[in-house]
């Protein structure tokens, strides 16, 4: 019997034909090529990337000694692709970036001690140490042909460019499209010194590394919690549960809670008897997000709280409370059973009960160590923040210590504010920077159906050109300029705008189209005086009495000999009328930072914060 044919149909994580393979959110994947004229058989490469994941063992054993991971930790396997072996890895972080980029560092520290390891890692957003560089990077580089162009290489960034090598046979020809993964390794077998190496570019990239491996340490936080007995020797056990904990904690939902609905503490696995208190490691994350819940405690925790009026004694039983319930929750979810920390807490559980493994005593307890570290990095004050934002110019250097959020948030805030002033000084850029689309701006892909539609694209285009000079002219009359200040106002201002609008021929249907563009344009100015839009005035002319200068009847009695005064009255309302504006913007900010606040605070004026209508 005739086998059915196949569908060539797969799981929507691997992709199928027609539809590319997707990252599930919130997760980084990386692969390691060995790339090597010397290695001519497939057992050569296997044992050559065998040696790398043991080295990269060994220098995870080494850096990260009790690290504890969001979710997954960093790990390689030796697979087969496209009929060649590599070693694949995908770690899903969570909302711990930190876990990301620790992965980038791992792979870059790697890739020295390799010469012929290839390295790619991307994430759910494509190339993002490319985004991570973006303002540093060539026209040409834009997402839409970066996919596997971007490698790691002794500890280097390194891009293949567009030009593909020259042969005798072949002309070099440019590729302005994403390459496969075999054109990729190809090219760097053949030409691998071609391939770009840009120092700019790599220092953008690799910015959020310039700390490790110094930093890592201090994406943890330890807090002194109070939680049974039994859950802190699973914690001394292996601190790397409270993960998985607090994730169950912060994503629970009202099925997750039925097991805490109990009354009965021997309904519980951890229930709220025979308490201590003991000092747990956190992630930073997973600690902001305990703090960051209100959750009310079970009816089996309420009789348990200890009731003490000393805030410390209370903040150590509402976290311990919220760690208990996590743990609760992660143990009695049937989904989570596979989970490898699920079976091993279970079987920790067991041994207690059977008597083979004891409970820690109070003495023992007291010999852990009882780190608590400071919360400050939890409170955002406004004074510092602002400080951060304008660069600490002039702050006090006594300051700095104390300063906004931690190492890493001083570093990214001042990298973003950097980028935006610079993005603004951006002087290539022009007032129709919008229109000097680059390749970015493009779409890459070729459509079949382009170029039978131009010929119609353009008979469109022409149908809707217009006299851009026309239009100007008719919008200055509506504005009430006078001629010679329209002409000289219009030959100042769209001077280089007229210069790139469409030649069109000057028929009659072009004259009746102004005609009725005069038309529409006189309703429109006709509506918005009705509705006082057009009047810039803040107030009847009582500025007229602040300069000194005529009354509104007395310039239309001589208006001829009164120019230079009108003129003057006139800027004193336009003036006003700005300050009016910026007023008004700078209570719509409600004492917060705003683009009224920022540039007043950027020609040093200081505002003080909105205290409410009743004290304005």
């Amino acid at each position: 019997m005739d086998r059915p044919p196949q569908d060539d149909f797969k799981c929507f994580g691997e992709g199928f034909n027609g539809f590319p393979k997707r990252l599930p959110e919130d997760c980084v994947e990386y692969v390691v090529y060995i790339v090597d004229s010397k290695l001519n058989s497939e057992t050569q490469v296997r044992s050559r990337l065998k040696e790398f994941q043991s080295a990269a063992i060994a220098l995870s054993k080494k850096l990260l000694k009790d690290y504890i991971w969001q979710r997954e930790s960093f790990a390689l396997e030796v697979q087969r692709e496209d009929a060649m072996p590599v070693l694949r890895g995908r770690t899903n972080f969570g909302d711990s970036v930190a876990d990301e980029w620790l992965i980038v560092y791992l792979l870059r520290e790697l890739s020295k001690e390799f010469s012929d390891a290839w390295i790619r890692v991307y994430d759910t957003d494509g190339e993002f140490l490319l985004i991570e560089a973006a303002n540093a990077l060539p026209r040409w580089l834009n997402p839409e042909i970066a996919e596997n162009r971007v490698w790691l290489h002794s500890g280097q960034l390194r891009v293949t460019p567009l030009q593909q090598p020259p042969t005798p046979a072949v002309k070099t020809v440019p590729v302005s499209r994403s390459l496969s993964v075999k054109e990729a390794i190809s090219f760097i077998s053949s030409s691998s010194s071609n391939l770009i190496h840009s120092p700019i570019i790599e220092e953008e990239a690799f910015y959020r590394l310039n700390s490790d491996p110094a930093q890592i340490s201090e994406t943890f936080h330890s807090a002194l919690i109070t939680i049974p007995r039994k859950l802190a020797f699973i914690l001394h056990a292996n601190p790397a549960y409270i993960s998985a904990a607090v994730e169950a904690f912060y994503l629970r939902d009202p099925i997750a809670l039925r097991p805490l609905q109990s009354n009965k503490p021997e309904d519980l696995k951890f229930p709220p008897t025979d308490l201590v208190t003991t000092s747990v490691k956190f992630t930073k994350v997973g600690y902001a997000q305990l703090k960051s819940q209100r959750f009310e405690s079970p009816a089996v925790w309420t009789n348990s709280m200890l009731n003490s009026g000393i805030e410390k004694v209370l903040n150590c039983a509402e976290i311990g409370m919220k760690v208990s319930c996590g743990f609760e929750m992660l143990v009695a979810d049937p989904h989570n059973q596979d989970k490898r920390a699920v079976r091993e807490i279970k079987l920790l559980l067991e041994d207690v009960e059977s008597g083979e493994e004891k409970l820690p005593s109070d003495d023992e307890i007291s010999e852990w160590a009882r780190k608590e570290d400071d919360e400050s990095w939890l409170d955002i004050d406004f004074a510092d923040f602002e400080n951060e934002l304008a660069g600490k110019k002039g702050g006090d250097a006594s300051r700095s210590a104390a300063s906004f959020g931690d190492k890493a948030a001083q570093q990214n805030l001042r990298k973003m504010v950097e980028r935006f002033e610079n993005f603004l000084n951006d002087d290539a850029a022009g007032a129709e920077g919008v229109e000097d689309l680059d390749e970015m701006d493009y779409d890459d892909e070729e459509d079949e159906e382009d170029d039978d539609s131009d010929a119609s694209t353009e008979s469109e285009d022409r149908d809707v050109s217009f006299d851009e000079a026309e239009f100007a002219k008719m919008m200055r009359e509506m504005m009430g300029m006078p001629p010679e200040e329209a002409e000289d106002a219009g030959a100042a201002a769209t001077g280089k705008d007229v210069a790139r609008v469409e030649e069109i021929d000057s028929t009659d249907e072009e004259v009746d189209g102004g005609d009725e563009i005069r038309k529409v344009m006189q309703r429109m100015e006709d509506e918005l005086n009705e509705a006082g839009a057009l009047n810039l005035d803040p107030a009847p002319r009582k500025v007229a009495a602040v300069k000194g200068t005529a009354t509104q009847e007395e310039r239309n009695a001589d208006l001829d000999s009164e120019d230079e005064s009108d003129n003057e009255d006139e800027d004193v309302d336009i003036d006003l009328n700005l300050a009016r504006n910026l007023l008004e913007s700078l209570k719509g900010q409600a004492g917060m930072t705003g683009p009224a606040g920022k540039m007043l605070s950027a020609m040093g004026l200081r505002f003080p914060r909105d205290e409410g209508e009743g004290d304005t």
